[in-house]
């Protein structure tokens, strides 16, 4: 059974669940945008308001959800959404935006950890994802700004880009999706009114504002291991990003095990001191290395095994090679398996279901692991090979 969905007839008096698809006009102009007949917000924009922009009443954020170079993510998981300002080009300074987006998430974020905190002054904010289809869109949740494992100085961060010879920076936002199934009309019309603790106020928006609770919207997965489509990217440049990874390695495999370790680096900085395996004698392993838990000197390293593996999108990393890489796992020791490819579904359930320790970076992983690094175009990412692994290295 699909998702709701809502006409655009029916947006003036729909309720906003969560997963519900809203529909726009098939006018094909900015008109045919549903968010401004669904709650009164403009038609265009990541960053939308209802008030002004010191006391905003209610903040609509939307995203694509598919823009590599600023990756906005929600993990359903956890219920945390990780958003990208509105400064993605060069030529203006942080907050000076045409929306005015960094400045309210400045001012949200300031209103979080003031010394005291004024969380009633931060309004309701709805998250919507382009659905693929017209301006349609889908509504991912409310959310409020910071996360329970994040600290003050983590969960708003400034991070710099260069565009051509352009530096510039812009926001890296952490928020959490509240457990609110569903945004009734009747506590819209109060947010409107200027009552958003009213009656109609859900109690897990309440207790973030009183008490400073999150507690978030998760999803749990039924199935645990991943099909080949959610570990190949669909978008057609990131599947010229991976491409051009393996072209780069295909015929040097053994370099291609150190760019899986430094792969591993850039998701992760706890681990450290890897240590490339000989080749004709790497017992099942392309690396060793180790991961902190801790920190200073209270911290521990324990030992991992890494088997990197250059394959063409198509051609899945099947039960041999994950057997080869599991039968080699020390005692407490952890796996990493890289691959450009995908991991076969068959390998991927044995591994999930007998609950062996490995963590799998399949191609999309890859793609997502070097954007959040800066890292997100063909161009970069072959200036970052050319650096980084020059072919007299491994050839």
């Amino acid at each position: 059974m699909g998702a709701k969905r809502f006409k655009i007839e029916e947006l003036n008096t729909a309720d906003i669940i969560v997963d519900a698809v809203y529909e726009g006009g098939r006018s094909g102009n900015a008109g045919d945008d549903p968010l401004h007949k669904l709650i009164g917000v403009s038609n265009q924009g990541g960053f939308r308001y209802l008030g002004s922009l010191i006391s905003p009443r209610l903040i609509v954020l939307t995203s694509s959800l598919n823009d590599s170079d600023w990756p906005d993510n929600l993990d359903r998981e956890t219920g945390i959404f990780t958003y990208y300002g509105d400064n993605k080009h060069p030529g203006r300074v942080l907050h000076d935006t045409p929306r005015h987006g960094n400045q309210l998430l400045r001012n949200m974020y300031n209103s979080l950890h003031g010394t005291p905190s004024h969380r009633d002054k931060i309004p309701p904010i709805l998250i919507f994802a382009n659905s693929g289809s017209y301006r349609d869109v889908i509504f991912l949740g409310i959310a409020v700004p910071g996360t329970l494992e994040l600290t003050p100085m983590e969960d708003l961060v400034a991070i710099s880009k260069i565009s051509g010879d352009q530096r510039f920076q812009n926001y890296k936002a952490s928020l959490t999706i509240l457990d609110i199934a569903c945004v009734s009309r009747e506590w819209l019309n109060d947010i409107k009114n200027g009552e958003p603790f009213s009656k109609n106020c859900p109690s897990s928006y309440r207790n973030w504002v009183e008490k400073g609770t999150y507690k978030s919207l998760k999803s749990e997965k039924t199935i645990e291991y991943r099909s080949k489509n959610e570990q190949i990217p669909s978008d057609k440049q990131s599947l010229k990003i991976v491409l051009s990874i393996y072209e780069y390695f295909k015929d040097s495999p053994v370099l291609f095990e150190k760019c899986a370790t430094e792969i591993v680096r850039l998701m992760d900085k706890n681990f450290h001191s890897f240590d490339l395996t000989r080749p004709s004698r790497d017992g099942g392993r392309d690396a060793i290395g180790l991961y902190r838990i801790g920190h200073g000197v209270s911290g521990i390293l324990v030992d991992m095994a890494l088997e990197a593996k250059c394959y063409y999108v198509d051609n899945a990393v099947g039960v041999r090679d994950v057997s080869r890489l599991i039968s080699r796992l020390r005692h407490r020791q952890f796996g990493v398996l890289v691959t450009t490819s995908y991991l076969h579904s068959q390998a991927y359930q044995e591994l999930k279901e007998d609950k062996h320790p490995v963590i799998v970076i399949a191609a999309k992983d890859i793609i997502d692991i070097l954007a959040e690094n800066g890292i997100n175009n063909v161009g970069n990412v072959t200036s970052w090979l050319n650096s980084n692994f020059p072919m007299s290295d491994g050839d």
